[in-house]
């Protein structure tokens, strides 16, 4: 069966017709197709995101908590959490609404609900996760595409939620996404505060960053694959917003990687996995370095530095002078001299991201195998700034030494990810200051 860019095509439909190959047009690179072996299938507890109990956000626990996300993020850039207080009976439900809709309605019915393919992240029933080239449709040739449909759901802020556009079938979709909706965002809104704050920054810092949340719902369906070992569900790649939420049913596929090596997330029905995104690594990660380094007092040319990097050398308060730094690629060289007896004067380097953030906070960088017998459902909650935000360093923090990215309006930074693909880490690569 061809495909071609005919954007009514489903992968759903293409399953059901028994094809024995894939279309051309889903064969993935062979540097980019998944390696089914032991290191990729591991259920070892040492290789798998960390499981966080939040104890329900109780105060007592808060600062332990804090710690364990922190390490999370540094080794990470993903972790599960329990304890949520999102209730159990709506993860599974959102679940099997999702899997209702996609299995129980015809196709042509759902095609009633189609997204718009000229438009990027548009609302409705989908398939193809990028932009048609209509300038150069012979670029079409070398897209490849992802063995998976999707439904995609506007759910803040209010005024662009609108669920008439959602599946009437199951009679309960609508309102189960509405309230799912709503604990998502509740529950972004506290991690986002205890990450903030395992980076010694107030617990608003991100959220301040980011603006107004403004939240989709996609829920993702992975018929069965004929060939998932030239097929990725999902392409390589890392979000393109500040946090996203996920859960997965228990057929898993989905893999984070981890000091290069793809690791699959085993499914875990009461928690669920929390996923750094692009905008925090930018703009979070820019403010706390420059809030390092900036002068406390503007007219002099005293620095006061408080770097908590106890693996190499003592914890405690430095002065340095302005010409006492200078940046060398990834590291900036720092002479420091001591306001305590802690540490002798004496020449330091520090790579940059270890005194950014005591470690590396980097968004994740994963995607979703194929199932050659079953079909796999999940569901990601993503929450992003508003298109007109600019992302940057807050300006009251920016001085000559510090910018790492350069500022972009988060309407072109999406822009960019859906017309020339995410290609792992790409996008965000792209906006890296020489």
């Amino acid at each position: 069966m061809e495909v071609g860019n005919d954007p009514t095509i489903r992968v759903q439909a293409l399953a059901e017709a028994g094809l024995s190959q894939v279309p051309p047009q889903y064969i993935q690179l062979p540097h980019q197709r998944p390696q089914f072996n032991a290191s990729t299938t591991s259920s070892c507890n040492s290789n798998i995101p960390p499981v966080i109990d939040l104890f329900y956000f109780e105060p007592s626990r808060r600062n332990s908590v804090r710690n364990s996300i922190g390490r999370a993020c540094r080794e990470w850039g993903a972790f599960h959490v329990t304890n949520h207080g999102v209730p159990t009976s709506l993860l599974a439900h959102i679940k099997t609404v999702g899997l209702t809709f996609f299995e129980q309605c015809p196709i042509p019915d759902k095609l009633k609900y189609s997204c718009d393919p000229s438009s990027f992240a548009s609302q409705g029933y989908g398939s193809r996760m990028l932009l048609l080239d209509k300038d150069n449709p012979r670029n079409e040739d070398n897209v490849v595409l992802d063995w998976r449909d999707y439904f995609d759901h506007h759910t803040f802020p209010l005024s662009r939620r609108n669920p008439s556009l959602w599946p009437h079938f199951p009679p309960d979709y609508r309102e189960t996404v509405e309230r799912y909706a709503d604990q998502m965002k509740a529950l972004a809104q506290k991690l986002m505060g205890l990450i903030s704050e395992s980076l010694g920054l107030s617990s608003s810092c991100i959220e301040d960053a980011v603006g107004e949340l403004f939240q989709n719902i996609t829920i993702s369906y992975y018929p069965p694959c004929p060939q998932p070992d030239l097929t990725l569900g999902l392409q390589t790649h890392s979000d393109m917003g500040a946090i996203t939420l996920l859960i997965q049913d228990d057929v898993g596929g989905l893999q984070l990687l981890n000091n290069d090596q793809w690791v699959t997330v085993p499914p875990l029905s009461d928690a669920v996995l929390v996923i750094l995104a692009d905008q925090t690594e930018v703009p979070i990660i820019l403010a706390n370095f420059m809030k390092v380094l900036a002068p406390t007092n503007r007219g002099t040319e005293i620095l006061f530095l408080h770097l908590a990097v106890d693996s190499l050398i003592p914890r405690c308060h430095y002065t340095v002078t302005l010409g006492a730094f200078h940046i060398e690629t990834h590291y900036i060289v720092l002479t420091i001299e001591s306001s305590t007896d802690q540490v002798n004067d004496k020449k330091h380097s520090f790579p940059i991201e270890l005194i950014i953030t005591n470690g590396k906070y980097r968004s994740a960088q994963h995607r979703a195998i194929t199932n050659g017998a079953q079909a796999r459902l999940s569901v990601a909650t993503f929450h992003d700034p508003a298109k007109e935000v600019k992302i940057s360093p807050a300006s009251e923090l920016v001085n000559e030494y510090c910018p790492r990215y350069r500022e972009v309006l988060y309407r072109d930074y999406a822009s960019s990810w859906y017309t020339k693909g995410p290609d792992g880490k790409r996008n965000i690569d792209s906006l890296l200051l020489n």
